[in-house]
């Protein structure tokens, strides 16, 4: 039976991806996104990328339009979540003490970015980054040059951030825990890759190392003091240590937890009427047969669709292969696939890393896996990610000579329909 209303607890790209789609379906009943800040939902990806650089205008980072929640019938409770759920009355709560009934709820809350309980964490300068308002105030704080910068964490967002500050002309440490960076997502060989990248445009590392406590002077930041007794001067301090799916809300309405909330395949809950998507969802994945929790915005959109369609009765299932990109310096990548069956492997190199131009293939049992291409011609039709995808999706072996092989034309690789 259609629900005639629907909740959905979280004003992220997939609760505004769940609306757009439901309203797309031609549900006419009421939908209530209920978010913590104050902005209508907005896309992360470019928030530590192009508009961090002050590429992207506002508008460019909006889901969808302001109006158009006004014009599609959809209520935005913005600053006031949702904080408690009654499963079996079919309520909410929202955190202004308003309860409201629903006939299916959808949990999309996100994560929250980890903290280290540092001395001085508390210090004018000091910050983690998740939302429009972090990168507002990082991109004022980097905008002059000049500043000395220090990022902890070395995967992504740290990365992304350092790569930031330093296009501002900033000096920049990076301190993280591997040996190299984003080696336990793409493995020593490419994370050196991005390392060389980093270091020939002046950006710095401590690895291994930790921030043991962050110093300071007149309630404003001063410096990073390493476990290794390194005092590194610092006018900002970023922690990017990744995030923690926000469970607390599940958790309490007694729902099933497993590094995240754990759902089905179709993005159910364990409790009846409740699904779950983005960030904080731990789904079933048709393609592994395990679950898989993925922060990247991709899951996110396509959790969203899937999420409304299920909440409408359809037959559906998230199973898209996973995808997400990055963009440092002048290199562009794209990634697709599941680290988790590439991790402890090498990947199969096609192009050259030297000219910073290539595809890198990721196989188990001579399968492909997951793949990334850096600064590939988007001319080269079909392109490097529509054939990961492809092969993924294929399950078919294919020699690593083949991959490797530059006279071996994506059109000859990919599977027979």
């Amino acid at each position: 039976m259609t629900p005639e209303s629907i909740v959905i607890a979280g004003a992220g790209l997939a609760g505004a991806t769940a609306a757009r789609t439901l309203r797309a379906e031609g549900y006419a009943g009421n939908i209530t996104i209920a978010g913590t800040e104050p902005h209508p939902p907005y896309l992360r990806p470019p928030l530590s990328k192009e508009y961090l650089l002050g590429k992207a205008a506002e508008d460019a980072v909006e889901v969808v339009p302001k109006s158009w929640y006004a014009d599609n019938n959809v209520t935005l409770r913005l600053g006031s979540p949702v904080v408690s759920v009654d499963s079996a009355a079919h309520t909410v709560r929202f955190a202004d003490g308003t309860v409201q009934a629903y006939g299916a709820l959808l949990l999309a809350p996100g994560a929250t970015p980890r903290t280290l309980p540092l001395t001085g964490a508390e210090l004018d300068g000091v910050s983690t980054f998740r939302t429009i308002d972090d990168s507002r105030r990082l991109r004022e704080q980097l905008a002059s040059g000049g500043r000395n910068v220090v990022l902890i964490g070395s995967g992504w967002i740290g990365m992304e951030l350092a790569a930031a500050a330093s296009t501002y002309g900033n000096q920049v440490t990076l301190l993280g825990l591997e040996d190299i960076p984003l080696a336990a997502a793409i493995g020593p060989e490419l994370g050196s890759f991005f390392r060389s990248l980093h270091e020939e445009n002046g950006v710095h590392f401590r690895l291994p190392a930790s921030a043991k406590d962050i110093t300071g002077h007149n309630g404003k930041v001063t410096g990073v003091v390493t476990d290794a007794g390194e005092l590194l001067p610092a006018d900002i301090v970023v922690v990017a240590v990744g995030v923690v799916p926000e469970t607390s809300l599940a958790s309490a309405a007694g729902l099933e937890i497993r590094n995240g909330i754990l759902t089905d395949a179709s993005l159910r809950t364990s409790a009846p009427d409740i699904f779950a998507a983005g960030d904080a969802a731990n789904a079933m994945h048709p393609f592994t047969g395990e679950h898989h929790r993925s922060e990247h915005w991709s899951n996110a959109l396509n959790g969203g669709k899937v999420a409304a369609k299920a909440m409408l009765g359809q037959d559906v299932a998230l199973d898209m292969v996973p995808y997400f990109y990055t963009d440092q310096f002048d290199v562009s990548m794209e990634y697709s696939g599941f680290p988790s069956l590439a991790a402890k492997t090498a990947p199969v190199i096609r192009g050259s890393l030297e000219r910073k131009e290539f595809v890198a293939f990721w196989q188990q049992d001579g399968r492909v896996v997951a793949g990334m291409n850096v600064n590939w011609p988007r001319s080269i039709k079909p392109s490097a990610q529509k054939t990961i995808k492809a092969l993924i999706t294929a399950r078919s072996e294919v020699p690593a000579e083949r991959l490797a092989d530059g006279n071996v034309t994506f059109d000859q690789l990919m599977p027979e329909p």
